[in-house]
């Protein structure tokens, strides 16, 4: 089954579409307890049946093998022993294939059900302390809950375990071009994974950085900001120089932000960096039109600092 995912990434709707899907379990009766799971539908290339699975040298546990998917050999992800349930006897029937930071890779599920329109506000943020940090959002249904899954880390741990915490040392070898520690970044990012990346990477260059886990947390925080300058009669630099947001996030996603953003006079000369996983040619021509100054993939931290500088000069 093909995916058509692209347009509520060019519309300012604060709405997704998610695939739900089963990663069921084996309780201590031996009964099957299903477990209900969702993937945001832009970063589903496909949905497969199990096609012949090739395996590999010495594989993490969690990596099942090798497929080809028409002229390319992916890796194939067993999410079952990603999230420890124990399955035994639950047969596999799907491969959704993802495709996100430039990477393809299959994920093995037991069933793909359908596909849901929701809005970012009904995505709520995952129990802190209480779940999986490879848990990025509960969608509350009627009679079962849909866990969102942070791909992008279970992914990054698998496939490339430090490759963007690598690439963020490279920026310690420039020089700063101005006082860094003078300068104050908000960052958005409902991944822990990605957004302590970011934090790391930017605070190691000398940035002062305040973190949000959402679009609606950050919309508050940089209301709070514009609020405490204008009562100290100082301009809004005094308080934050640039936004760094996600798209994906729950309550607010970031095209909704930076949306607001634009529309408040307050927040005027405020530079927006949209940093995700979605950025093809054609969403980064849409999100420059609602407001955003820069896009940037996430592989693509090597050239954050030197973008953040450019964008706060000037």
């Amino acid at each position: 089954m093909d995916i058509n995912n692209n347009i509520l990434l060019q519309s300012d709707t604060n709405e997704l579409e998610i695939v739900e899907f089963r990663v069921d379990e084996i309780d201590g009766n031996g009964k099957v307890v299903p477990c209900y799971f969702g993937v945001n539908v832009a970063k589903v290339r496909e949905i497969i049946r199990v096609p012949e699975i090739r395996t590999t040298i010495n594989p993490s546990p969690s990596i099942k093998g090798m497929i080809k998917l028409r002229d390319k050999v992916i890796t194939l992800i067993d999410l079952a022993i990603v999230l420890n349930k124990n399955t035994d006897g639950i047969a596999t029937d799907k491969v959704i294939v993802l495709e996100f930071n430039r990477l393809i890779v299959g994920v093995l599920v037991h069933s793909v059900s359908r596909i849901y329109r929701i809005s970012w506000q009904s995505v709520e943020p995952p129990v802190k302390h209480a779940s999986d940090s490879r848990i990025t959002g509960v969608v509350k249904m009627e009679n079962r809950i849909i866990l969102l899954l942070d791909f992008e880390k279970i992914v990054g741990e698998l496939c490339a375990a430090d490759v963007m915490t690598e690439l963020g040392q490279k920026q310690l070898e420039m020089s700063p071009v101005f006082d860094r520690s003078a300068k104050r970044i908000l960052v958005a990012d409902d991944s822990a994974f990605i957004r302590q990346t970011i934090c790391t990477t930017l605070r190691n260059a000398g940035y002062n950085v305040d973190e949000a886990e959402n679009g609606e947390e950050a919309w508050h925080l940089l209301n709070e900001k514009l609020a405490r300058s204008r009562s100290t009669n100082t301009d809004l630099r005094s308080e934050v120089d640039l936004l760094i947001t996600d798209i994906e996030m729950p309550k607010m996603d970031g095209l909704h932000l930076t949306s607001l953003i634009r529309k408040e006079s307050g927040f005027e000369g405020l530079p927006v960096v949209i940093f995700s996983s979605l950025a093809s040619e054609d969403n980064k021509n849409k999100w420059k039109s609602i407001g955003a100054n820069d896009i940037l993939t996430k592989p693509d931290l090597p050239d954050l600092v030197s973008r953040a500088d450019s964008l706060i000069q000037h």
